[in-house]
């Protein structure tokens, strides 16, 4: 499954390619709370056809009865992008389905120019970060490729989102719950890859929409191109696949690199590495195990969730609290008990 943003782009460019009239609009700014991020975009049709989103529906309703004919609109002219905003009064809050005070601000573009749209996704599908660039009152859009990525802004004038290609997922064993991850991952619009050089594990894998990768997964790793928004789970539970594994993908740049383990195992595997190979704790500070969040879980698809809940938080930048480690929240419950 395709990431929504690229989804997005990606329609956004076909509709406008065959022809039709096409509104690309983004979240630019939010005060209070809001249904979607900043970056969020959506695309709306000229006969009300939409991709994506920008709310939790009645602004992309409001959207389609002011600009598509299907809904008695205006049309969508090729003006120049335009910047509107919801929510300003309790009513509008209300009218708009906003959470009470929540307000924001959405920038429209008209008919954006789909050879540019069609160039950005050529960048994305050869797995490249670029910045794009829209000046507000011109409509003239930049595009520049990076290496580095940036927080979305906005400041009235000029909108710069940096877009990258989708998120991937490298996991290490090709056991049941990788294949519950597999499928968690997929539906949140990773791309995922599974490698295990075991053919009684690999031979079996039942999950569509995956790749298979028979091989050593340090070699693995070292040619998966790992890059800011790839995540590496070891999930073999054997140390010589995922140790190997996990030293090789601590060179690179994924934003999440963990191993399923209980503490006492976690522990273990810490040991390892700093003995044998070098390592000491301060550059296995990126490495996380016991993976997950604690939520009780106990079956492959349980844990599932609690791994998949705490790479969500590392991609989205969202910290959580201690409370909520597998480690410590076990520990605190021995002692409750004690």
């Amino acid at each position: 499954m395709e990431s929504i943003d690229l989804l997005v782009l990606r329609t956004t460019r076909d509709w406008l390619a065959a022809g039709e009239r096409v509104l690309l609009a983004t979240v630019a700014r939010t005060w209070g709370s809001s249904p979607r991020p900043t970056g969020s975009m959506m695309a709306l049709r000229n006969d009300g056809r939409v991709v994506g989103s920008v709310s939790g529906g009645c602004i992309e309703d409001d959207l389609i009865h002011r600009y598509t004919t299907a809904h008695g609109g205006n049309g969508l002219s090729d003006s120049a992008p335009d910047v509107v905003r919801y929510g300003v009064s309790a009513d509008e809050a209300h009218r708009f389905g906003l959470p009470c005070g929540g307000t924001l601000e959405l920038v429209l573009e008209f008919n954006p120019c789909w050879q540019s749209l069609d160039q950005l996704l050529a960048h994305l599908d050869a797995g490249q970060l670029v910045r794009r660039s829209l000046a507000v009152a011109s409509g003239q859009i930049t595009l520049q490729p990076t290496v580095t990525p940036e927080q979305f802004s906005f400041d009235g004038q000029r909108m710069l989102n940096t877009l990258g290609p989708g998120y991937r997922m490298l996991m290490i064993g090709a056991g049941a719950l990788a294949e519950y991850l597999a499928t968690m991952a997929l539906f949140n619009g990773f791309k995922v890859a599974v490698c295990d050089p075991r053919p009684e594990y690999i031979e079996t894998w039942a999950v569509d929409g995956v790749e298979r990768i028979v091989g050593m997964p340090d070699d693995v790793v070292r040619d998966f191109a790992v890059d800011l928004r790839t995540c590496i789970v070891a999930l073999s539970h054997d140390p010589k696949l995922d140790d190997l594994a996990l030293l090789e993908a601590l060179h690179g740049p994924a934003f999440y690199i963990g191993a399923i383990g209980s503490r006492r195992n976690s522990q273990l595997r810490r040991e390892r590495l700093i003995e044998h190979f070098g390592q000491t704790q301060a550059s296995l500070a990126r490495l996380h195990g016991p993976i997950g969040i604690y939520i009780g879980s106990k079956t492959p698809a349980e844990i599932a969730v609690s791994v998949m809940a705490e790479i969500l938080a590392a991609k989205n930048g969202a910290s959580l609290p201690s409370e909520l480690s597998v480690a410590q929240a076990k520990h605190s419950a021995e002692s409750a008990v004690s």
